[in-house]
């Protein structure tokens, strides 16, 4: 292990305790002469030590040439992480890496207790580790004071511009003093990264330990093309055939975390499940039960990808693909770190696997297409796994020595060994059965491909000649229900969780429709078609029977859900169009009405016929008529009538 020679004896001491004898390329890098005392934009891999590298990058202006740090007070650092779960790794590398220097850290992380942070404030620390948000509310607050702070280090930060943390990051960033060191660590470094550097680094050293070619060179991308409905017996089947002491599942919802940890869990896996709808207490007890063993898979979410630390993961499986390359490489970053190998499986259900194509290309990364392993495949593995059994490879006492050698005077040899099979297999979890593998078909890439003008004419579209006869099924969709091959097709899809391929004849009935399933495909379909769906409840599938299809009318206009309505006659024909009568009854003469007071006798019905009289043709009553009111009024001035205005 290379260090320079007046480098801190503490910290030195610290990293022989943890068995370093030689730094990693990028801690190497943060401790080269030309990189002392300046502020660094550094971009590398994960898993590639980056928390240990600014440890000891800071060390300098921590401890200032002592070997112990002064009195905790003001805090003499500050590490901003994105996640809880990073700034807590964070905090516990630390601890141990300044362990002999005496160092007091304080964590300040949302979903902890703010008043036991800040009373931890109080007391004084020596580094501060935390999330933008609670930072920021501490400072706002006064209970964190950065006027002492002599670095600043933003691990993560392409993810924290992603997760919204820009604001954030300059009120944190224009809190500490401005002769602070800023240390600035990114796996990528995007234009947003650039102007925070510009604005908050002073001659910032260019440090970049991503390699041009292969991302991951310590992990074996494996790609297993399954049917859409043995995705999750794929996932159960790889982590049986390699046994690792702890993998890492991914999937892309809550809801789908929930359900696969719960499948495992009832097969007698000991797993755990992790996603943002766990508080930070439970996201740390499933955290720690993985590293002390007592579980060994832990399904999970994105939110896990970023910065956690499993030691011992030699098992990435991506059960649902990720939305971009970027995130299968944080993903599986989370094995093969500082060296060591790892694996990461994806299941690709074979209508995604153009999809995962192209994720792969975007990552850079070349994966092998290999079929999932199956039941046989498993067994196969476990048998290769017994000579390394601790029960066969350990020590064996006096005693139990001398209670095998009884057995063997009662059972033969080969029967004790069979049972001791059949008593580690049953310990183990029962590996699925697949169904065949989908067909790989070689598609051209894109650069590959003619131009549209070079095409041939396209001909004829070839026959399905190859497709094995298989099984009839009927679904209570037809003719009725203006089913057409269009959308029955996606239908019949979804609720068997098959593809186009595996899909024969379609004959469209009256009431229903009959479709044919390829023999290899009948066994899944039948078990994915009587799983409980959200979508398409109504929907029902069961096997042909013996009576014929009631044929479709094609020749019957389409059903509508209103009656149509009577065609609107035309202008010629409403000018035509008889007078009305002037009764509305048709069995008698009309009924002469007696006409009102003052109303004269008009058409039947009382009302009168033409205009209405003048007022003068009204019948004067018993008394004297009054004379009519003239306006304006002689000698009087012409008046405007003006509206009031209600209150």
């Amino acid at each position: 292990m290379t260090l320079p020679e007046n480098f801190p004896s503490a910290l030195k001491a610290a990293l022989e305790s943890k068995g370093y004898s030689t730094l990693t390329e990028v801690q190497a890098a943060v401790l080269a002469p030309d990189a002392a005392g300046r502020d660094l934009l550094v971009s590398a891999q994960t898993g590639s030590g980056k928390t240990v590298a600014f440890g000891l990058a800071m060390a300098p202006e921590l401890l200032a040439g002592e070997d112990r740090l002064p009195p905790a007070g003001a805090p003499l650092a500050l590490v901003i992480a994105p996640t809880r779960e990073l700034a807590l790794q964070v905090q516990r590398e630390l601890a141990w890496l300044y362990s002999e220097a005496g160092a007091r850290l304080a964590s300040c992380v949302g979903g902890m207790d703010a008043r036991a942070e800040r009373r931890t404030l109080e007391r004084g620390a020596h580094i501060v580790v935390g999330t933008p948000g609670r930072l920021r509310d501490h400072i706002e607050r006064g209970a964190l004071d950065l006027s002492a702070a002599r670095a600043a280090v933003l691990d993560e930060a392409d993810e924290m511009l992603d997760f919204g943390f820009k604001d954030d990051l300059e009120f944190i960033l224009d809190s500490a003093p401005a002769s602070r060191r800023t240390l600035l660590f990114s796996a990528t470094v995007s234009k947003a990264i650039a102007r925070i550097a510009e604005t908050y680094q002073k001659d910032a050293l260019r440090i970049s330990t991503v390699s041009g070619g292969s991302q991951h060179a310590d992990i074996a991308y494996l790609a297993h093309l399954v049917a859409p409905h043995d995705r999750e017996n794929a996932v159960i089947n790889v982590l049986r055939y390699h046994g690792a002491p702890r993998a890492l599942v991914f999937c892309a919802t809550r809801e789908a975390v929930n359900r696969l940890a719960a499948r495992l869990g009832n097969r007698g896996f000991s797993s755990v499940a992790l996603s943002g709808e766990l508080s930070q207490a439970e996201r740390t007890k499933a955290l720690q039960a993985l590293r002390d063993g007592r579980a060994k898979v832990c399904v999970a979410t994105d939110v896990a990808a970023r910065g956690i630390d499993l030691p011992g993961l030699d098992l990435v499986i991506h059960a649902e693909p990720p939305t971009n390359g970027e995130a299968l490489l944080h993903r599986s970053g989370r094995t093969g770190r500082a060296g060591a190998k790892g694996v990461s499986a994806l299941i690709v259900p074979s209508n995604r696997r153009g999809k995962v194509v192209r994720l792969l290309k975007d990552a850079r990364v070349e994966a092998e297409w290999v079929d999932a392993p199956d039941a046989d495949a498993v067994r196969a593995k476990d048998s290769e796994r017994l000579a390394e059994h601790p029960a066969l490879s350990g020590e064996i006492e006096e005693s139990r020595l001398e209670e095998a050698r009884a057995l063997l005077e009662r059972f033969s040899a080969e029967t004790i060994a069979a049972a001791f099979l059949t008593e580690l297999e049953a310990r183990l979890p029962a590996p699925e059965e697949l169904g065949a593998a989908p067909v790989m078909r070689d598609r051209p890439e894109r650069g590959d491909r003619p131009e549209r003008g070079d095409r041939p004419e396209r001909g004829p579209k070839p026959s399905r000649a190859d497709f094995e006869p298989g099984t009839w099924f009927e679904i209570n969709v037809g003719r009725k229900h203006r089913a057409e091959p269009r959308w029955i097709l996606p239908l019949i899809c979804r609720v068997g969780d098959v593809t186009g391929a595996e899909i024969g004849q379609i004959d469209i009935g009256e009431t229903a429709t009959r479709f044919e399933i390829t023999g290899p495909a009948v066994p899944g379909f039948e078990a994915a078609m009587t799983k409980p769906r959200e979508r398409d409840e109504k929907v029902r599938v069961t096997r042909a029977g013996a009576a014929p299809l009631t044929p479709a009318d094609r020749d019957a206009p389409p059903p509508r859900s209103k009656p149509a309505r009577e065609p609107r006659p035309g202008k010629l024909e409403r000018q035509n169009k008889p007078e009305r009568t002037a009764s509305r009854h048709e069995d008698g003469p009309p009924r002469a009405r007696k006409p009102g007071p003052g109303k004269p006798a008009g058409k039947p019905g009382g009302k009168p016929s033409g205009k209405a009289p003048a007022r003068s043709a009204k019948p004067a009553g018993d008394g004297p008529r009054k004379p009519a009111r003239s306006w304006p009024p002689e000698g009087g001035k012409t008046l405007k009538r003006v509206k009031r205005k209600k209150d």
